[in-house]
């Protein structure tokens, strides 16, 4: 479709019915040093079998039942008590640590944009994020974008957004390096992997403390974190660079409102990834009407009409968005 046509088919939601809540907490909170035996009832353990390339079969595939699998069930177990055993180390000895930096902040949509605003009274801009909306013909009713999931700023809801980096990654380069240097690649893996883990366990447990304490728009949340992982909670946390918002170039914004780097140490590099490795980060939107999407491919007029409102030129969004481009940019 074409932007306008896809526009005229956005998610329309009566801000006015459904007024947002106002949250406990507005501004930036900080963790350090936090204490890694909380995150571990939160940790997802499939993503670790897929890092040593193990995967069960049909009725066997998931965790835990990985281990009754015939062919890969016994080293699945191996694998999965020396991670465990080494796990416990790193909390014993405090070797790996957890920070994280969390902000909730006063928004509205203008078009497909969400403005950030310094304070509530909402008339200075802290920053912009930039959103793109589905174009690909579906059957579906709506044609998507985040910005549908904010209340328009001419509605005069008062709306937020939130956003979190979090690592579990401080301290896992020295481990490493201790590790080479003893010739034991199997722990490096297995402290990357572990690292890796405890940063998304976190992640789930941030945005648990943003639903139920920090914004708590859903205080009365009982959830356990197998529900979590199906995430049978209210609200999304879309990160930049995956399906729901694919540019990576939306991180900076991310990093400036919540400044991540001098609160928590978490770096953005030149190409957007995070240092430390195992970080992970997010936007957090608590509407009930958000929901997951995948903005596909997108064509010539909203590459062009999104380099335009992000000041950047359309060949450097082009570089940015390679594969979802609609089009071939050099033809």
């Amino acid at each position: 479709l074409t932007l306008v046509k896809a526009r005229g088919l956005k998610l329309n939601v009566d801000f006015k019915a459904a007024v947002p809540p106002a949250p406990k907490m507005c501004g930036v909170k900080t963790y350090k040093n936090f204490d890694l035996k909380e995150l571990v009832p939160y940790i997802d353990w499939n993503p670790f079998f897929a890092v040593w390339q193990l995967r069960g079969k049909y009725p066997n595939r998931g965790y835990p039942k990985i281990f009754d699998d015939a062919t890969v069930g016994t080293e699945a177990k191996k694998l999965h008590n020396d991670a465990v055993a080494l796990m416990n180390e790193f909390i014993k000895d405090k070797t790996l640590e957890a920070r994280a930096v969390v902000g909730i902040f006063p928004a509205n949509s203008v078009g497909d944009d969400i403005e950030v605003y310094t304070d509530e009274k909402r008339s200075t801009t802290a920053g912009t994020f930039y959103t793109l909306r589905q174009q690909e013909e579906r059957e579906d009713a709506n044609y998507l974008a985040l910005s549908d999931f904010v209340a328009p700023k001419e509605s005069g809801a008062k709306d937020y957004v939130g956003a979190f980096a979090v690592s579990c990654g401080f301290g896992s380069d020295e481990l490493c390096e201790k590790y080479k240097k003893e010739n034991n690649d199997y722990n490096v893996i297995m402290t990357e992997a572990i690292a890796d883990r405890l940063a998304e366990a976190f992640a789930e447990l941030i945005h648990a403390k943003m639903r139920t304490e920090l914004w708590a728009y859903a205080p009365d949340e009982s959830m356990s974190p197998e529900d979590m992982l199906k995430v049978k909670y209210q609200g999304i946390r879309p990160a930049p660079g995956y399906p729901t918002q694919p540019d990576h170039t939306e991180k900076p914004t991310m990093w400036k409102l919540l400044d991540a780097e001098k609160n928590v140490g978490i770096k953005l590099t030149d190409s957007h990834a995070m240092l430390p490795a195992a970080s992970v980060s997010a936007l957090v939107f608590a509407n009930p009407c958000a929901q997951y999407f995948q903005v596909g491919r997108v064509c010539k007029d909203q590459v062009c009409d999104y380099a335009n409102r992000k000041g950047m030129t359309q060949a450097e969004v082009e570089k940015w968005m390679g594969p979802y481009l609609a089009y071939d940019p050099d033809a």
